[in-house]
């Protein structure tokens, strides 16, 4: 059904009245004949820090010629990024989740005050992911997401006696800095994998993030399945790019909105996507942080109930094999689809940007002979899926862990508590975290940190000195997608809303029970009430700007860390 393709920008730019606006476009370059068409906005994140988004400007350039041949006048929209790979470990870090927000902010602003009768948002490194598609849930205009896509593989000089001749991503960089302060690799080694893990642009290779996220969003319908598949550098991503602006065209001229494709159903097909790839914690978060954004009320339990019930089939880095580019090739998501489709674990009716619906769109899957990323339903890597919720005396309001890679389903140790994570990084830079310890990370979640920093430097450490299957960790903050090891994240409340968390000492007797989704420690209530009674939250570390406000605005990681609660 038609519907007019000028519903937002008639009012800005037609008639005598707005003489003014119409003269000013006519200074950056728009004429008569532009002005009339229906305005498309293409926001994208391009920035000279990191190689995640290096590819947006030309990615926009082909989405706004398919726009213009489709009929409109594209507008090319830029905002910021923060890239978590650069920043972790300092306080840098803390932007990363703020920027979520912020980007999301940016593109709102300015296609709601000049008035977009549609927009293309194109997304990279982690948070501009859930960014640009939680906009389009504000907005709710004619919109699609494209991500820039992942980056190539690297591969060392010379193999050594860690990684072999394994191929390279950023997660190799973080284990070879613990492998290195343990002494496992020598300093010309590490070098090696530093110069090489990273070969060019795009996000970072394995179903870290940024992959996890693209995927989830295909699942979800606001991206064609396996558009955001295709590589950074693959030379098919300029034709996707461009088929992206001419897509978009269709809606507007159709009025099809966001919202009026995306249900509660739509969320838990992305859900499923997340766990049958074994996907990043941060899916939890920025879902969540998405369905608010769209008005659908997603639930934390829905990511449980989903995952005990989604079996783990795509053999994924950073807890597997392959890596992102090696998933492409072996069919993508469309591939993942269409096992689940066969499993009955989809809902294949619900729509998508195509104008189909998923099931139809995965009846396209081309499944290359002999491939071995994506697992046959008959012998998945795990019968459940990759993530879970756990809760008890510990995490009452609710905690992430990642159990694609894990056999270990109990653990029970210790606590060995730090105020922050360059505390946690140096114990085990100089030997003094021990098997069987529980690490506690605390006065890193939203608020207390404030931002929920990554703790990618404190798992890497541990992977690389050995660690990484006799040491638990648990912290209010989170965890990169390249992470991996008995980790629980998330954990609400966090210590600055004095949470249990805030009680713990060290050598206080910690249990994480996976099975049972229990994380508990063995204390009365009564005595973790009474030391909570006695704690003293550290002052603000900011009082001013953006970190903040933020901290004063922030809801908890259960409720997706959104800032307008």
């Amino acid at each position: 059904m038609a519907a007019d393709p000028r519903h937002k920008s008639r009012a800005l730019l037609e008639g005598p009245d707005r003489a003014v606006a119409r003269s000013m476009m006519k200074a950056v370059g728009y004429s008569d004949e532009d002005l009339a068409r229906p305005q498309i906005g293409v926001a994208h994140c391009w920035i000279g820090t990191m190689p995640c988004n290096l590819n947006h400007r030309d990615l926009a350039q082909r989405v706004m010629e398919g726009i213009r041949e489709a009929g409109g006048t594209p507008i090319e929209v830029n905002t910021v990024a923060i890239n978590d790979a650069i920043t972790t470990g300092t306080e840098g870090m803390k932007t990363s989740l703020v920027s979520r927000e912020v980007v999301a902010d940016s593109v709102e602003l300015v296609a709601f005050g000049h008035m977009f009768d549609g927009i293309v948002t194109i997304s990279g490194c982690d948070k501009t992911i859930p960014a640009m598609a939680m906009v389009l849930g504000r907005l709710d205009i004619p919109g699609v997401t494209l991500y820039g896509g992942s980056i190539r593989s690297g591969s060392c000089t010379k193999p050594n006696k860690v990684f072999g001749d394994r191929k390279l991503t950023v997660q190799e960089a973080y284990e070879a800095l613990g492998a290195f302060n343990a002494g496992k690799i020598t300093e010309e080694e590490f070098k090696d994998i530093e110069d090489h893990a990273c070969p060019g642009a795009g996000a970072c290779g394995g179903q870290f993030t940024a992959n996890t996220m693209a995927t989830a969003y295909e699942m979800l319908g606001i991206s064609p399945l396996g558009w955001n598949d295709v590589p950074a550098m693959d030379a098919k991503k300029l034709d996707v790019a461009f088929e992206t602006g001419k897509l978009v065209m269709k809606l507007v001229r159709k009025g099809i909105t966001p919202r009026s494709l995306v249900t509660e159903r739509s969320f838990e097909n992305a859900i499923t996507g997340v766990m049958a790839t074994g996907g990043s914690t941060n899916a939890v978060l920025h879902l969540l942080a998405t369905a608010h954004d769209f008005g659908v009320s997603l639930q934390l339990e829905a990511f449980d109930r989903i995952s005990r019930k989604t079996p783990v089939l795509a053999d994924m880095r950073p807890w597997g094999t392959y890596t992102a580019p090696e998933m492409y090739e072996a069919g993508g998501m469309p591939v993942v689809g269409k096992r689940l489709i066969e499993a009955g674990l989809l809902h294949g009716d619900e729509m998508t940007v195509t104008g189909q619906t998923l099931a139809h769109d995965i009846e396209a899957a081309v499944e290359p002979a002999g491939q071995d990323v994506i697992k046959p339903l008959s012998s998945p890597l795990k019968a459940e899926g990759g993530l879970a919720i756990l809760r008890g005396n510990l995490a009452p309001g609710g905690s992430v862990i990642k159990v694609s890679g894990q056999t270990k389903k109990l653990h029970r140790g210790p606590a060995r508590v730090f105020e922050n994570e360059e505390d946690a990084f140096l114990a085990i830079k100089e030997g003094r975290i021990q098997p069987n310890d529980v690490m506690v990370l605390r006065n890193e979640g939203p608020r207390g940190g404030p931002g929920m920093r990554e703790m990618q430097l404190v798992t890497g450490a541990l992977q690389g000195a050995g660690l990484g299957e006799t040491v638990a960790l648990m912290t209010d903050g989170r965890f990169s997608g390249a992470s991996r090891g008995f980790v629980i994240g998330h954990m609400v409340p966090e210590a600055a809303e004095r949470g249990p968390i805030a009680a713990l000492r060290d050598g206080d007797s910690i249990t994480i029970d996976v099975d049972n989704r229990k994380l508990d420690v063995e204390l009365s209530e009564e005595e973790i009430q009474q030391r909570l009674a006695q704690w003293v939250a550290p002052p603000p570390r900011y009082k001013k700007g953006v970190l903040a406000k933020y901290a004063r605005l922030v809801a908890d990681a259960s409720h997706g860390a959104v800032t307008d609660l």
